[in-house]
C-alpha cells in the first residue's frame, strides 16, 4: 500500500514540475518570438529611412525654435508657439510623438507620454 501512494504522489508531483517546466518553455519561447518580430521592425525602418526626408525634415523643423531662440526679437514668437503647442489636444500630440519615434526608429519613444 505505501509502495502505491508513494508511486501515487511521485507520479503527481512529477507531473506537476513537468507541467511546469513546459509552461516556462512555451513562455521562453513566446518571449523569443516578441524580440524577432521587434528586430525586424527596426530593420524594415532602417531600411525605408535611407530614402526618406521624413528624418531630415523633423530635424530641420526641430531646428527652427533652437535657432530662434538665440534671436533676442523671436524669443516671444518661440515662447508662444510653445505655449499653443502645449494646449493641443493630447491626441495630437500623441501622433505628433508617435510619426517623431517612426521616423527616428525610436520605440522607446513611442511609449512616453
Amino acid at each position: 500500500m505505501w509502495q502505491l501512494l508513494i508511486g501515487s504522489v511521485t507520479e503527481l508531483v512529477g507531473g506537476h514540475f513537468k507541467r511546469k517546466s513546459e509552461e516556462r518553455q512555451a513562455q521562453h519561447e513566446r518571449k523569443l518570438e516578441v524580440i524577432k518580430h521587434e528586430s525586424n521592425w527596426d530593420n524594415i525602418q532602417a531600411s525605408n529611412s535611407g530614402s526618406s526626408w521624413k528624418d531630415e525634415w523633423f530635424t530641420l523643423l526641430f531646428s527652427v525654435p533652437l535657432v530662434m531662440a538665440f534671436i533676442p526679437e523671436a524669443v516671444p514668437v518661440v515662447q508662444e508657439g510653445f505655449k499653443v503647442l502645449e494646449s493641443m489636444p493630447d491626441f495630437y500630440k500623441a501622433f505628433l510623438g508617435a510619426a517623431v519615434a517612426a521616423s527616428f526608429g525610436i520605440r522607446a519613444l513611442s511609449k512616453w507620454k
